[in-house]
């Protein structure tokens, strides 16, 4: 294609990135805390801490990690909880320490969290109480040696109730009980570190940053190894599209989608971390008259969001009232923009709604839209400096400007591969070009569009839903001899699952096979609709066929 995209870049977007070859997350990290020290890094519940406060209290806590726990370098430590204030502290420390960070999300059931703690050997665990009973039901199936947990106020100077019950919201139920001995206080673990020597840890560009987990184009879940080099460089390529619209030390971004998913942790948490940006996190993303209070106090100058959030927020009329003047960035990603969403998001605001698309795999950045762009053009952009985009046929072979193929990326920001699955990495590469399972094509211009998703993937509210899963839970069920599962439309969610049984015993209900469901399922994943039917449709070999389904 040889980069025909690059005549459309932005006046000022250099077209590759230039990094320092040594570089990795902890450099940026201590490097941002020591040019932007008393500047405001994070804001929670009105509560803020200065880039100097995040530095020092992540590293007491990569102090208590290495001499309380005795953990070294390349040690795996578990995050679950949504966006607090102990987010970023417990994450560069981990990182300054040396160790693997793997993100897990907090609503994840008892199932789904023993996968990923026994499948990436995790030793230690930070967790909000909300969801340490969860914790409990799978500790003694799982290598974990250290479990801390963190209460919502505990990083909050001064706990105001009426506050912390509107963040315990966000988990619909206050702290539940539960038993898990030698559990430590997430505060007992700072002021132990502060006490202790951090001893810097020799990290290299080829190191790992993160085991972040996803589902690939198959159900359980797998970790995408991101190395520190893939982290940096993504961040390089993101300031480098953003350069000549921001100026360092003066952005203010506010963050409700959960730093645990990569679109948020990459370009919330770690980009404007970069900027000198102060980054209002969001603990209860559903509560949107809460959610535009935020907008009203803060006025941000850069959003970021999925399709549903901004309708919500297009649809709240309280929203369509404020002072739009300071808010120069809207980035839409996670999931399809809807042209109706970004046309009224434009209208309501005066800032165009601006597609992204990325993936884990990619850490996640690889295409982006011009950000002078007038109007939603339908578009997931130009690929990003020093990223090859190419449209494959199923043998890997290039195709034409406006032929359908697979969108496979190369490029620095790309993974070193799946965590112990050498198997899927043979099917995941054509070469050095990762293959995102996505049907794409391209314009004479460089700017490319999705044609059709990842094969089979349900995508509900930006989060990805494999059928292989849910299939699998389903047939669980003693009354029910086959399943398959698709993606219907929801106004909602734009996605949302629907399951096609085949019983065994007549007696079985839809509500009973849903609330069977939500025990072994996260809420998102749980099938909104349920279809009994005499046979599912299969191929000649007995694959079933789940487009067919599509068709009843």
């Amino acid at each position: 294609m040889n980069k025909i995209w690059l005549d459309r870049y932005p006046e000022g977007v250099a077209k590759e990135i230039d990094i320092d070859s040594t570089e990795t997350l902890v450099d940026l990290i201590e490097g941002g805390c020591r040019e932007f020290n008393s500047a405001v890094a994070f804001s929670n519940m009105d509560c803020e801490l200065t880039y100097a406060e995040i530095e020092a209290r992540s590293r007491d806590f990569a102090a208590y990690l290495q001499n309380d726990l005795g953990f070294s370098k390349g040690d795996r430590v578990a995050i679950m909880m949504p966006n607090l204030l102990q987010y970023p502290i417990a994450l560069f420390g981990i990182l300054r320490a040396g160790m693997v960070a793997v993100n897990v999300n907090p609503l994840y059931t008892a199932r789904e969290l023993e996968h990923q703690l026994s499948d990436s050997g995790a030793r230690a665990i930070v967790i909000v109480e909300n969801f340490a009973a969860t914790l409990e039901e799978v500790v003694d199936k799982v290598p974990l040696e250290a479990v801390i947990t963190t209460q919502i106020g505990d990083c909050l100077p001064t706990v105001k109730g009426a506050i912390v019950n509107l963040a315990v919201k966000y988990v619909k139920r206050m702290v539940p009980s539960f038993n898990l001995p030698g559990a430590v206080k997430f505060n007992d673990t700072l002021s132990k570190g502060a006490k202790q020597t951090f001893k810097p840890a020799d990290v290299k560009p080829d190191d790992i940053a993160f085991l972040q987990y996803t589902g690939g184009t198959t159900g359980l879940a797998k970790g995408a190894v991101l190395l520190h080099k893939n982290m940096v460089a993504n961040i390089a390529q993101a300031q480098t599209w953003l350069d000549p619209w921001t100026d360092k030390g003066k952005e203010l971004i506010i963050t409700p989608l959960p730093l645990y998913h990569v679109f948020a942790l990459m370009a919330n948490c770690l980009v404007f971390f970069q900027q000198g940006g102060k980054n209002v996190l969001i603990t209860n993303p559903r509560d949107i008259p809460a959610l535009v209070k935020e907008f009203e106090k803060h006025q941000p100058t850069a959003f970021t969001g999925v399709n549903t959030l901004f309708n919500a927020l297009v649809n709240d009329d309280g929203f369509a009232k404020l002072d739009f003047s300071r808010l120069k960035i809207t980035l839409g990603g996670g999931a399809a923009v809807q042209r109706a969403v970004a046309e009224k998001w434009k209208k309501v605001t005066g800032i165009p709604l601006i597609e992204a698309y990325g993936l884990t795999e990619a850490s996640p950045g690889v295409c982006i839209n011009p950000l002078d762009l007038d109007d939603y053009n339908g578009s997931i952009g130009l690929p990003l400096p020093s990223t090859e985009v190419s449209i494959r046929d199923d043998d890997g072979n290039e195709v034409g400007a406006g032929e359908p193929g697979e969108l496979c990326v190369k490029g620095p920001q790309v993974m070193a591969g799946y965590w112990n699955k050498p198997e899927e990495n043979e099917k995941t590469f054509f070469g050095e070009h990762l293959r995102t399972g996505d049907v794409a094509n391209y314009d004479e211009e460089g700017f490319f569009y999705i044609v059709d998703r990842k094969k089979d993937m349900i995508l509900v509210s930006g989060f990805n839903v494999y059928p292989n899963e849910i299939e699998d839970v389903v047939a669980q069920h003693p009354k029910v001899l086959e399943a398959a599962c698709i993606g219907v439309d929801n106004e909602k969610t734009g996605e949302a699952v629907k399951v096609f049984v085949v019983k065994t015993d007549d007696s079985l209900t839809e509500n009973e096979l849903i609330e069977f469901c939500r025990k072994e399922l996260t809420g998102y994943k749980v099938p909104k609709q349920v279809a009994f039917i005499d046979e599912l449709p299969k191929s000649n070999v007995g694959k079933i066929l789940r487009k067919d389904l599509r068709d009843q």
